[in-house]
């Protein structure tokens, strides 16, 4: 799930820092109840780093097992439950709601609980893994648009031939930057993530496109996908050092103008302070919230299923209240397509690894 930066209500300045300021016991020191997941794990005793290749390695299976199951047409909500099901059979949980974003929509839109949203055109699939609160992210688009089809217009072949160009963009952009980072990481010199933006940068020029640049990877940590470093899709001449952890790493590219505004709501909330609201039911989806999402993103379609439609009322509540944050959705400023790519990276002390390919 990406970032959005440079101020705005879906900045780093809410979302994930409030929770820092506003809850008195964050998510990793909370005694909240155990999944059996968690408990899987603390029986294994599995370190760290062996939690954040699981999460790579189930979002990899993923994201196989689902790319050919996409086809024009197909509901979102389809596609949505089928990735986030999948997730859980393989043993994880997803770090955030599937996102499915749509042509100029580049990131932020997951499936409402009755959505009639139909896959076309340029879309974007973002999921995450989490295990134990350590997450993977990654990202791929497809072009729905069939221009190989005999039967297939003029205008709807120049279409998907434009998408088919912006997909590779990003895919380029990204592995190179992947190549980038092995290539430094190999010879032990130092890198930076202006370094990082700028290679993304001229990856996507040399294209033909422009980067939107304010929209960018970031560094993850147990339960906070956007952590500490922000890895930027541009030159911004940042002279932060990449250090041992993990990090998303997610070009998008555009045929527009390269740059974001803030759309409509999501439906996909994160928690930012423990305040007892009004209501029982309020109290009682504040207190599910906390217990199995912590501080990572949930959406309104999930707590539909557990708690019914009385759910919204209860969001709206919390959300005046200012228990959670509601996420907006992201469009090109001139309404133009974008497309995304991403992987998740993971550096210690012995190299890299590229967790969402393993």
């Amino acid at each position: 799930m990406t970032e959005k930066q440079y101020g705005g209500s879906t900045g780093r300045n809410s979302g994930e820092s409030l929770i820092k300021k506003s809850i008195q016991n964050p998510a990793p020191a909370q005694k909240t109840k155990t999944s059996k997941l968690e408990k899987e794990n603390l029986k294994s005793n599995q370190t760290d780093k062996e939690k954040i290749l699981l999460a790579g390695k189930i979002a990899k299976q993923t994201r196989e097992w689902i790319k050919p199951q996409i086809k024009k047409d197909t509901l979102l909500i389809e596609i949505a439950e089928k990735i986030e099901n999948k997730i859980i059979e393989l043993g994880g949980k997803p770090a955030f709601p599937v996102n499915l974003s749509i042509n100029e929509i580049a990131a932020h839109y997951t499936p409402s609980y009755d959505d009639k949203t139909l896959a076309h055109d340029l879309l974007k699939v973002d999921f995450g893994v989490n295990v134990d609160g350590w997450c993977s992210d990654q990202a791929f688009s497809l072009d729905l648009e069939n221009s190989g089809s005999q039967e297939a217009s003029e205008d709807l072949k120049k279409s998907s031939e434009e998408n088919k160009k912006l997909i590779q963009a990003s895919k380029d952009a990204l592995e190179n930057a992947i190549e980038l980072f092995s290539k430094k990481i190999e010879k032990k010199e130092i890198l930076t993530t202006g370094e990082i933006g700028r290679k993304i940068q001229e990856t996507i020029k040399s294209k033909g496109f422009l980067p939107v640049i304010n929209l960018s990877g970031h560094q993850i940590e147990q339960y906070n996908l956007h952590a500490g470093l922000t890895i930027p899709n541009i030159d911004n001449k940042s002279t932060e050092i990449i250090s041992p952890g993990s990090y998303a790493i997610e070009p998008f590219v555009t045929n527009g103008n390269g740059k974001i505004r803030d759309g409509k709501p999501s439906g996909i909330y994160m928690l930012t302070n423990s305040k007892t609201p009004r209501t029982p039911i309020a109290r009682e989806v504040l207190n599910y919230i906390s217990e199995e999402y912590q501080t990572l993103p949930f959406c309104s379609r999930w707590l539909v299923k557990k708690f019914n439609t009385k759910a919204l009322f209860a969001l709206k509540e919390l959300e005046t209240n200012g228990n959670i944050h509601q996420f907006s959705q992201l469009i090109e400023i001139s309404n133009s397509k974008v497309s995304q790519t991403e992987h998740t990276i993971f550096i210690d002390e012995n190299g890299e690894v590229v967790v969402t390919t393993e």
